[in-house]
This record gives structure tokens, C-alpha cells and sequence, in this order.
């Protein structure tokens, strides 16, 4: 689920944008004053949307948005000179007066578009560090020189192993290592 933070100056104006977002089935995280809470907030999480108005007690949306952990994205709502004077920013943005329905598609494009990064990233194979590696290498030589394998069917042998056992290549590789030395 995508976590979603509200940030007014106002905690009425944040608590009306969270009532509109939790009707419309949405899950707000956290209502925040300042900016400094946001942030600190955000740091526990990977991604979200934070929503806010211009002007927070402690800093501008902008100063929001610099600090913000990757992964998160800000929609500010905001008159629209406000809007036009910051164009090129790089976020979403609604003019107030808001209409609850331009809030709702907004936010529901923002959490698919969320949703569809994290998807992408979990897709994404996680890189091996150089001495897992090496393990893994050692592990293939070994079952080569022994089993007289080619590297491919040593490689196939290691991941069979990993599936079977439910474990990690490395893991299985260090168990491979262990038990033929």
C-alpha cells in the first residue's frame, strides 16, 4: 500500500484533505504541521506521495520536496500563481479552490504510478557483491574438477540445490564448498 502524508500549516485544511482521501478509500499515513515532521517521517518509509500546501510553518514546498527521501512524490496544492511561478518543478500540482474529484484522480494516478515503480524495482535483479561471486566461482570450479561438470551444469546443480533447499546461491555454494573440501 502506498503511504500518503498530508502537510498544511493547518491542521483543519490537512484533516478535511485526509477526510476526502479516506472516503474515496485511500489510506492516509500521517497529517503533519511542518515540514521537518514530514521529512522525519518519510525517512522510516521507502516511498509515498506527500501532499501539501505552499507554505508549511518551517519551510516552502520546495524546500519539502529538496529533502525528501527518494521514491516519494509531492503534489502541491496551491493558488495558481503559485503554480505558474513554480512550473518548473518537478511535481504534480492542483489549483485551489480544490475539486475533490481532480484530488481524487490525481491521487489515484499517483499511487498507480507509485505502485508501478515499486513493482518495476522489485523486478530489477539485485547485483552480488564481488565475493559472492568469487563463492559462487569456487563452489563451480570445485563441482568441475570433482563431478567433471561443465560451468553451466554446475551453475544449474548450485541453483537446483538453492531452490531445493530454499536457500540463496551463496548459501548453497558455501554448504557445496563445506561439505567437498
Amino acid at each position: 500500500m502506498t503511504s500518503i502524508m498530508i502537510v498544511f500549516s493547518k491542521v483543519e485544511d490537512a484533516r478535511s484533505i485526509k477526510n476526502i482521501l479516506v472516503r474515496s478509500g485511500h489510506s492516509v499515513t500521517a497529517v503533519c504541521v511542518t515540514g521537518a515532521q514530514a521529512i522525519s517521517h518519510a525517512d522510516g518509509l521507502n516511498d509515498g506521495i506527500v501532499i501539501c500546501g505552499y507554505r508549511m510553518a518551517d519551510m516552502i514546498f520546495s524546500e519539502l520536496k529538496d529533502n525528501l527521501p527518494p521514491g516519494f512524490d509531492l503534489l502541491l496544492l496551491a493558488s495558481q500563481n503559485v503554480i505558474e511561478e513554480y512550473s518548473g518543478c518537478d511535481c504534480l500540482s492542483l489549483a485551489m479552490p480544490l475539486k475533490v474529484h481532480e484530488l481524487i484522480d490525481t491521487v489515484d494516478m499517483m499511487v498507480q504510478n507509485t505502485e508501478r515503480k515499486r513493482r518495476h524495482k522489485k523486478e530489477i535483479p539485485k547485483q552480488r557483491r564481488s565475493e559472492d561471486v568469487a563463492l559462487i566461482g569456487e563452489a563451480k570450479e570445485l563441482l568441475m574438477q570433482r563431478n567433471h561438470m561443465t560451468e553451466e551444469e554446475a551453475h544449474r546443480y548450485i541453483q537446483k540445490c538453492s531452490m531445493d533447499s530454499s536457500t540463496n546461491m551463496v548459501e548453497t555454494a558455501q554448504m557445496i564448498l563445506s561439505l567437498m573440501r
